[in-house]
């Protein structure tokens, strides 16, 4: 009796170690199942390649390979203005100047 008691005790201690990861750190318990968490997606900045001004005609920026006009939008980032040496572009409530030639030169 005494020994089907032990086999018995010895199958189930078994079991229960099979349960847990032997190589997991000790101490480490997984973590419960949440809502996935949420990534921050960044913009890229379109880059300005360049401004077409004609003589009596609207403005024209080229950025990211593509002429718009004021008002239009690109990658989310919205065309508020062209001038003769840059433009703004805003997203969310924040806004950029890209200038043509930038004022530091680099050598």
């Amino acid at each position: 009796m005494a020994n089907k008691f032990l086999i018995a005790l010895l199958g189930f201690s078994c079991s229960a170690f099979a349960q847990q990861d032997p190589t997991a750190p000790l101490g480490w318990q997984k973590a419960p199942e949440s809502q996935p968490v949420k990534r921050v997606v960044r913009h890229k900045v379109p880059t300005l390649q360049s401004i077409v001004c004609g003589v009596q005609s609207e403005c024209y920026a080229i950025l990211n390979g593509k002429a718009l006009s004021a008002g239009e939008k690109i990658n989310g980032y919205q065309l508020n203005s062209i001038q003769s040496g840059y433009v703004t572009v805003a997203r969310g409530g924040k806004q950029w100047k890209l200038e043509m030639f930038p004022l530091e030169v680099k050598q």
